[in-house]
This record gives structure tokens, sequence and C-alpha cells, in this order.
């Protein structure tokens, strides 16, 4: 049982409290230092709260991982526009145009295309993109 964060997780690994997972261990901590001699925590509860607390620290992991996972996802996908000529919907219109490139703003892959008037159309958001073609 793993009670140490891994390094990819260790400042910002956070549980469902809000409490890094280092927190966690300092109440366990506080709540030995000062529980009572003559009604000490029965081996079974603390081991209980041990693998509950290591259990939500290995959920956070896994969620931090699975972020990650779909940010690189959506940065492959995006990068997969490059040169193919895609429809955009514009409010009540569709806009189309070659993706001439792909940024990423705040972790958020838009593109920039290029319509066939010439018209340069930049930080077009993947989530507008209607058709591919």
């Amino acid at each position: 049982m793993a009670l140490a964060p891994t390094s990819s997780t260790g400042a910002t690994a956070q549980n469902a409290f809000g409490l890094e997972f280092q927190s966690l261990l300092r109440i366990i901590l506080t709540q030995l230092t000062y529980q009572d001699p003559l009604k000490p925590l029965e081996n079974s509860e603390f081991v209980s709260q041990l693998a509950q607390f290591s259990q939500l620290q290995q959920t956070q992991s896994l969620n931090d991982q699975i972020t990650s996972l779909l940010s690189a996802q959506s940065a492959t996908q995006a990068t997969a526009l490059l040169g193919k000529t895609i429809d955009v919907s514009a409010g009540a219109s569709t806009v189309s145009g070659e993706v001439k490139s792909v940024s990423f703003t705040s972790g958020q892959p838009t593109v920039t295309i290029q319509t066939a008037t010439g018209q340069t159309i930049s930080n077009l958001s993947i989530a507008n993109i209607a058709q591919v073609r």
C-alpha cells in the first residue's frame, strides 16, 4: 500500500475535500498524537482509515492521468486537421476553409483557416467544426 504521493501528482493531488494528500496524513498524525491512551483507536479502524486515504490519493492520481490523456488526444485530433478543408459554424452561417495552423489557448486547441477568398480566420474552436473534408 503506497501512502506517499507520486512525484507526478505530489503538490497537485487533491481529494474531494480540497486537501492535499500530505494534509490528510497530518490529520491522521494529529489524531494519533491527541488520542486518549485509555481509549486507543482500534487497529482495524486505523488501517481502514489509512486505506481510505490511500485510495483517495490513487483516485486523484488516476483522475490527473485521465485529464492528461484527454488533453493529448485533443491535441492529436487538432493537428490531424492540418491541410484539411473544414466547415465551421459561425452563428447562423457556415465558414469553409483550409486549416493552416493549430494553436493552443489555455490548453484548448484552436485552428486558423484560410477561406477560398484568401481570408484568414484565427482562433476557431474545434468544437464548432461542422464538417471535415
